[in-house]
């Protein structure tokens, strides 16, 4: 929708008004700068998402979102200080400033924001709570879990769910309950308990990494919504619009087509789109008080979305996790980007 005169002037205000008011609070953006580094938290090892390869590197989807910041700040992706974070501790240390981001498969719910001042600047991945069982215990669905003992990490939205979901449908379960996801793996595998409970897409990292993985299968049943994505702090608005418009230029630039292989041609492109998003055409990166090229950054040094997923988690990677809903809307998911314009 276009608007003209006395509207366009309207916003044009507005979106003054809104800078001032940003640059109020714009200490993030600067810290980050200054220090020469972003600091991201991660999980402490979850295969395909954060964890570190032999090497001590850190790599995974959740990593990316990382780099993906750095890029576009340092236009140099391994700018990022890694702190691996277990549940019970990532938000404290959000809150009180040893981090700049979480970047830690960690689910987006109205507590977390109201009580914890705390705020999601995007979801990245759209996942679900599932089940791991054993194939020789021959269940095929959740609803044959009845009477089972589950393990289950404390601490988090799973273990919510999965009180509700047994209350729901009148089943009983004996809770095993660990204090660190690594602990509820070892308890699974040593057959301490029948079940274990975690997002969906964790569990086909964890069965990887099971003493046999063969003899274990992810059950077809969802239970829960968990919506997952970065998370910052709300006292920088600034900030919040820096890292939710890293990720939403992610998903444009799969959308358009433009890849970490042919940027290059892209920056020649003549599509206002395509202009836009790689900052040929406009300041959208000024706004944001970074460079105007500060996608194209991203897109080159760490890629677009489809790219990053497919390395880390796709169908090519060792999890094999198709797109399903995090697919782009125009191919059938719900993954969908306002446009930079």
């Amino acid at each position: 929708m276009r608007h003209t005169g006395p509207v366009k002037r309207f916003f044009a205000t507005s979106f003054a008004l809104i800078c001032i008011a940003a640059s109020a609070n714009a200490q993030v953006l600067k810290a980050v700068k200054d220090r020469s580094a972003l600091n991201c938290g991660v999980s402490e090892g979850l295969y395909g998402f954060s964890a570190r390869d032999k090497d001590g590197n850190w790599n995974g989807f959740d990593v990316d979102l990382c780099r993906a910041l750095a890029a576009a700040i340092f236009n140099d992706a391994s700018k990022v200080n890694y702190t691996p974070l277990d549940a019970n501790r990532r938000f404290d240390a959000l809150r009180s400033g040893s981090i700049d981001v979480l970047s830690r498969n960690t689910t987006w719910t109205m507590s977390r924001e109201v009580e914890l001042g705390l705020t999601f600047a995007a979801t990245d991945y759209y996942d679900g709570q599932g089940f791991l069982v054993r194939r020789a215990m021959n269940k095929d669905t959740a609803l044959d879990l009845d009477g089972t003992k589950i393990c289950v990490q404390t601490g988090t939205t799973t273990e919510l769910n999965l009180s509700d979901y047994f209350r729901a449908n009148k089943m009983k379960f004996e809770m095993m309950a660990s204090p660190t996801l690594e602990a509820a793996i070892k308890s699974y595998d040593s057959e301490q308990c029948n079940i274990l409970t975690a997002d969906s897409s964790a569990l086909f990292g964890i069965r990887l990494l099971l003493s046999k993985p063969d003899d274990h299968i992810i059950l077809p049943d969802v239970i829960s919504k968990e919506p997952l994505g970065p998370v910052v702090r709300q006292d920088d608005m600034q900030w919040f619009t820096v890292v939710r418009w890293v990720y939403f230029a992610m998903v444009n630039a799969e959308e358009l087509g433009v890849t970490s292989k042919n940027i290059d041609e892209a920056l020649k492109s003549e599509k206002p789109d395509v202009r836009r998003l790689v900052g040929t055409e406009g300041n959208y990166g000024e706004r944001l008080g970074l460079t105007n090229d500060w996608a194209a950054r991203v897109i080159k040094l760490v890629g677009n979305y489809g790219e990053v997923y497919e390395r880390n988690v796709g169908v090519g990677s060792a999890l094999g996790i198709p797109r399903g809903i995090n697919q782009l809307w125009s191919k059938g998911g719900i993954l969908y980007a306002p446009p930079i314009r």
